[in-house]
């Protein structure tokens, strides 16, 4: 009760303080410009070429030790820390110490060296830019709480260096992966967001309405559907970097909107786009890290070997003694499911109880980089079928540390089986399946129109990211991750 007393005394002591300001004509809010000319981190990086020199900075007062006629302080700006040193001589040197912790200022000075060998900016004047009206958290113990942090990362970011550093990095991921595609000739477009129908993944959409049309809409699920249709156009190489959401829950590897990475080429497969994922992969890496071999979640990553391929069939068999290639009834699926304890809903068959399996015993033991392909027909409703075992499609999942980081597939081009495919998956939608793909005439028209032979792709960027960057939950790599409302 203390504490919070002594908050809102200091809030009202800001409060004051900018009244105070405002009535002597120097309200920092009436301030538009400030011309900085140096960066803190270059200061410090590039000492013998900037000693000596008069600079201009600005950023935020983090800490302060006044000293009578003399002050420290450090200043945080959008690259780093440095400190500041002001004497009494400063025509507003009284002003500058009831500056508050968090205010942003402007500074110029000459850069020097302190006795104690710290670089540090000398400053001839000093200006109060933004008044800071709240408290920013105590330094020591800093902004823990990890609900707080997501909701306010504005402040997470100023008061946990290590943060900002994590979002750089995910920047610069997303430009690396945009290059590697570019040098390619991908070309990169821009698809709708909001869709008359949805497709490309088992998921549940969100559904807004649209007023003047007066006709529901849904928010996209998958990049997928209209970037095949780019391919039925001619463009033979395409990728979008976007954001898809899906209404289910949250997680720390789900996030209701999230960024996917989506490509298609004509005339490859999907073994095409194993090659292609792996590669890029392997380059994303070493840039962030200047390794090919990380540590992530207790374990030791290694990208430079030949990644995995295995079967589900033969994965499932080797975690199980259970062989799905050996039989194909639906009757001999559930009994081992009961068996195993593993869940099936009454309309499930031989494939996707496969898949079940798969997901119960496999997906979070594929630690090192590992293809898992072929999967069976009844969850790939968009993929070509293996010529001889039509009930496996040429589909493949590429899973690191447990997770699943990426989904690929020889595209299905032929109109009537797809046709057939979405009819399979009115059927589900109708028995209570809320993640059946619903049906898309005008995709169907599309193809119809002839697609070529096309491999295609879907990364989760923020999974990526997680594991180039050592993040243990995906709200630690969005920025303003969905949260539940406070009360």
């Amino acid at each position: 009760m203390e504490q919070e007393v002594d908050l809102n005394e200091q809030l009202k002591n800001r409060r004051q303080k900018l009244k105070e300001l405002q009535e002597q004509g120097k309200d920092p809010f009436h301030i538009t410009l400030f011309n900085v000319d140096a960066k803190s981190a270059d200061i410090i990086d590039n000492f013998e070429d900037s000693e000596g020199k008069v600079v201009c900075l600005a950023g935020r007062l983090m800490t302060r030790r006044v000293m009578g006629k003399a002050s420290f302080f450090n200043l945080q700006d959008g690259y780093g820390n440095i400190q500041g040193y002001i004497k009494a001589d400063i025509e507003n040197y009284e002003e500058f110490k009831k500056f508050d912790i968090g205010d942003i200022l402007g500074i110029e000075g000459e850069v020097f060296k302190t006795q104690k060998e710290e670089i540090s900016i000398r400053v001839s004047s000093i200006t109060l830019l933004a008044k800071s009206l709240q408290v920013l958290p105590e330094k020591y113990h800093g902004l823990k709480d990890t609900e707080q942090r997501y909701r306010q990362r504005y402040v997470d970011l100023i008061v946990n260096p290590e943060v900002k550093q994590t979002f750089k990095k995910r920047s610069d991921i997303i430009a690396s992966m945009r290059e590697y595609l570019n040098k390619r000739e991908y070309i990169e477009v821009e698809t709708p967001v909001l869709q008359t129908t949805y497709g490309g993944a088992a998921a549940k959409p969100f559904t807004t309405h649209h007023n003047a049309l007066d006709m529901n809409l849904f928010m996209r699920i998958s990049l997928e559907p209209y970037l095949k249709r780019l391919i039925v156009g001619g463009i033979d190489k395409v990728y979008e970097v976007g954001r898809v959401f899906r209404n289910e829950g949250i997680s720390t590897r789900h996030n209701p909107e999230f960024t996917m990475l989506e490509l298609y080429q004509a005339y490859t497969d999907y073994h095409g786009m194993m090659d292609l994922t792996e590669d890029m992969i392997r380059t994303l890496c070493y840039k962030t890290n200047g390794t090919h071999v990380i540590d992530y979640d207790g374990h030791t990553l290694d990208f430079s070997q030949k990644f995995r391929v295995a079967s589900m069939i033969e994965l499932v068999k080797e975690k199980t003694g259970i062989d799905f290639e050996s039989f194909t009834d639906t009757e001999t699926a559930k009994k081992y499911a009961d068996e195993k304890g593993v869940k099936y809903e009454k309309h499930h068959t031989h494939g996707d109880i496969l898949f079940l399996f798969f997901d119960d015993f496999v997906e979070k033991t594929l630690i090192q980089p590992t293809f898992v392909i072929d999967h069976p027909i009844e969850v790939s409703p968009l993929t070509k079928k293996i010529s001889d075992r039509p009930h496996l499609t040429e589909r493949f999942e590429l899973f690191v540390a447990g997770k699943e980081l990426a989904n690929a597939y020889s595209e299905l081009n032929d109109p009537l089986d797809q046709r057939e495919r979405f009819a399979h998956q009115e059927s589900l939608r109708n028995l209570g399946d809320e993640e059946a793909v619903p049906l898309d005439e005008d995709f169907i028209t599309a193809l119809e129109y002839a697609m070529p032979p096309t491999g295609g792709l879907g990364l989760g960027v923020d999974r990526l990211v997680m594991i180039l960057t050592g993040a243990l939950s995906i709200r630690d790599v969005i920025l303003f991750p969905t949260m539940r409302e406070q009360k």
